[in-house]
C-alpha cells in the first residue's frame, strides 16, 4: 500500500490568503518528500472557496517541483473540456520535463454547473469533451506532424513541444466519482483511476474499483493498474483535538461544497444522472457516520492505523490512499504534525501484504 498527499483548497479568502495557502502548502510538499510519500496532487476548481485557490494545478505542482526531487506530481484531476488539448497537451509535457518524469495525469470531466457556464461549455457535451481531449493530449504526446480530427478540436499537421519526458507518455489516470462504466473503460484503455469514497457508498465504491480490475484484467494488461483513494486524514496524539480538527474542517467542506453543487438543485444531465442529489447529500452530512463508515480517517495513530486497515481489506491492499492533511482552516503546525504521525507511526505499524492478498486485489 502507498500513501500520498492530496491539496484541496476549501479555504475562505477572508481568513486565509491565497499567497499564505500556497506557502503553506509548497511547505507541506517539501515535508511529505521527506516523509517518503509517494505523491503529491491537486484539483482544478473555479470561482469559489470549494477548489478556487487551484484553478491551475500545473502551475502548483511546478512550484512543487522545484522544491523536490522525488516525489509523484499528480493532477487531480486537470479538466480537458476548459482547455484546448494543444495547449494542455504541451503543458503538461513541460511539467514532465521540469520534474524529470515524475508526473502523473489525472483527467477529470468537472461536475459543477457553474464552471460548465463560466467557460462556455455544455454539460451535455461533457462526456465526449473529456473523451477526446484525452485521446487527443495522448496523440499529441506520442506522435510527430500529428493531425487530429475530433468533434470539439481539429489541428495538424502538428508536432507538440517539448514532446515528455516520460516515454511513451505519462502515466493517465481517471477521476470518476460514481461511475463503474467509467472505472471500466479506464481498465480498458490501459489507463489507472483516481476515486473518491466520500461521494459514493462503500458498495458503490467496490464495484467501481472492481469493475476496473475486471476490465483491466480482459484487456490483456499485464501489469495492474494504479488506484488513488482519496481521504481526510486527522491525526494528533490526543483523540479529542483531533476528532474536534476533524469535525470542524469536514463541516467546513461540507459547508463550501453545499454552496458550489447548490446549482444542481436546478440543473439536470443525462451525462450526470442522480447528481441533483448532491445537495441532499450535503445538507444530510453526519461527521460520525461518515467517520463510522470510513469516509474520513481521524484519531489517534493507533486509530487511524485500524482505520487504514479496513480500507485495505475493503479494496485491496495495492490501493494508494492520498491524503489531505491541510484542510480548510486547519493551522498548517498541526497539519505538518499529523503528516508526520502517519509517515513515522502509523505506516510502520501496517502489514506488510501477503503474495496471496496481492493477488487477490490484482483480480478482484
Amino acid at each position: 500500500m502507498k500513501f500520498g498527499v492530496s491539496f484541496f483548497p476549501v479555504v475562505d479568502p477572508r481568513r486565509k490568503s491565497a499567497s499564505t495557502y500556497y506557502d503553506e502548502s509548497l511547505r507541506l510538499v517539501q515535508r511529505a518528500e521527506e516523509f517518503g510519500y509517494e505523491h503529491v496532487q491537486t484539483v482544478e476548481h473555479y470561482g469559489s472557496p470549494y477548489g478556487g485557490y487551484s484553478p491551475d494545478p500545473v502551475a502548483f505542482l511546478a512550484a512543487a517541483a522545484a522544491r523536490t526531487s522525488r516525489i509523484r506530481l499528480t493532477t487531480g484531476a486537470v479538466i480537458a473540456a476548459f482547455t484546448h488539448p494543444v495547449k494542455l497537451a504541451a503543458a503538461l509535457a513541460m511539467l514532465d520535463n521540469l520534474s524529470h518524469g515524475r508526473l502523473d495525469v489525472g483527467f477529470g470531466r468537472a461536475f459543477l454547473p457553474d464552471e460548465f457556464e463560466a467557460f462556455g461549455v455544455a454539460m451535455a457535451e461533457s462526456r465526449a469533451r473529456f473523451d477526446e481531449g484525452i485521446a487527443a493530449c495522448v496523440a499529441l504526446w506520442t506522435g510527430e506532424n500529428v493531425t487530429f480530427t475530433g468533434r470539439f478540436h481539429r489541428f495538424g499537421p502538428f508536432t507538440s513541444f517539448p514532446a515528455p519526458y516520460q516515454r511513451p507518455h505519462p502515466p493517465v489516470f481517471v477521476a470518476s466519482a460514481t461511475n463503474p462504466e467509467s472505472c471500466a473503460a479506464a481498465g480498458r484503455a490501459g489507463h489507472h483511476i483516481q476515486v473518491v469514497p466520500s461521494v459514493t457508498s462503500h458498495e458503490e465504491l467496490l464495484r467501481m474499483v472492481e469493475s476496473y480490475r475486471a476490465a483491466r484484467t480482459a484487456a490483456g494488461h499485464a501489469e495492474p493498474g494504479r488506484i488513488q483513494i482519496k481521504y481526510s486524514c486527522y491525526l494528533a496524539e490526543d483523540r479529542e483535538v483531533a476528532l474536534a480538527d476533524a469535525r470542524a474542517q469536514e463541516q467546513n467542506y461540507v459547508s463550501r461544497m453545499t454552496a458550489a453543487v447548490s446549482a444542481w438543485s436546478r440543473t439536470r444531465s443525462d451525462q450526470y444522472p442522480g447528481y441533483e442529489k448532491f445537495v441532499e447529500k450535503a445538507a444530510n452530512y453526519d461527521f460520525d457516520r461518515a467517520l463510522a463508515d470510513h469516509k474520513v480517517l481521524a484519531g489517534t495513530p493507533q486509530d487511524v492505523h485500524e482505520q487504514v486497515v479496513e480500507v485495505a481489506n475493503r479494496y485491496g491492499s495495492d490501493v494508494c490512499l492520498s491524503l489531505q492533511f491541510n484542510s480548510g482552516h486547519l493551522p498548517v503546525e498541526r497539519a505538518e504534525r499529523a503528516m508526520e504521525l502517519f509517515a513515522t507511526q502509523v505506516v510502520p505499524s501496517l502489514p506488510e501484504p501477503t503474495e496471496a492478498a496481492e493477488a487477490a486485489a490484482t483480480v478482484n
